[in-house]
């Protein structure tokens, strides 16, 4: 694929000096020249060409967080398993509860 996008834009610039060269060119002929012939199809045929190896990517790396997440819930399954076997108390390692404050006063009857 390197090949073909070097290939390409040695033509192209060729075909821009050209322009640049002739006595009836102008640098602006040579940059559309360049831009619109060599630049703009180029990035177009990457872009295209390049997508399954950006799939490959992004698959490759979801693979790697979800084993990552795994080996994380299972040492914290691990861990959990053995402070219950060892009767340790508050072995979720979550902290203690404390009592609610009422919120609202209580409301009674008036004698």
């Amino acid at each position: 694929m390197y090949l073909i996008v070097i290939a390409w834009t040695y033509v192209t610039l060729m075909m821009a000096v050209a322009e640049a060269a002739s006595p009836t060119g102008t640098l602006l002929g040579a940059f559309f020249t360049f831009a619109l012939y060599g630049a703009l199809p180029m990035g177009i045929l990457v872009y295209i060409l390049g997508t399954p190896s950006r799939k490959r990517a992004i698959k490759a790396r979801e693979a790697a967080e979800q084993a990552a997440y795994d080996a994380e819930q299972a040492a914290a399954a691990a861990g959990t398993a053995a402070a219950v076997a060892s009767g340790a108390p508050d072995a979720g390692g979550q902290p203690p509860a404390a009592a609610e404050g009422s919120g609202i006063p209580p409301v009674r009857k008036e004698p």
